[in-house]
């Protein structure tokens, strides 16, 4: 339809997303009046397993775990640009080949850095 700025298609979608909110919104309001609130100090405690707690909670992590982390989203995201770029690669043609290979080159460097740094190695 001419004149329209909301596609008739995504109707749907937005109903679904208006009826998933306000369901989400009941809910909560509702089980704020009916559930207990007795609120006690082994209640409010540290739960570690069934045994108390045996350091203090807060505790510097070692770097290792965060850059683990990054790398994993990298290469994840990689995987994500990948398989769409798969799927229909015979469509796409010489160009986005080229960009392609760049895109794995760079994380190439980027993997090969890390692993100079010697950021894949847990224990040195």
């Amino acid at each position: 339809m001419p004149g329209s700025y909301l596609p008739f298609d995504y109707l749907a979608i937005g109903l679904i997303l208006l009826f998933a909110l306000a369901f989400g919104g009941i809910t909560l309001f509702v089980g704020r009046f009916f559930r207990l609130r007795r609120p006690y100090a082994e209640k409010l405690a540290a739960y570690e397993s069934g045994n108390p707690p045996s350091e203090a909670p807060r505790f510097p992590f070692n770097v290792k775990f965060y850059l683990i982390a990054i790398l994993f989203v990298v290469f994840d995201v990689e995987a994500i640009f990948l398989y769409p770029w798969a799927v229909v690669f015979d469509a796409l043609g010489v160009f986005a080949f080229v960009e392609m290979v760049i895109f794995i080159g760079l994380l190439l460097v980027g993997y090969l850095y890390a692993w100079k740094k010697g950021a894949l190695q847990w224990e040195k």
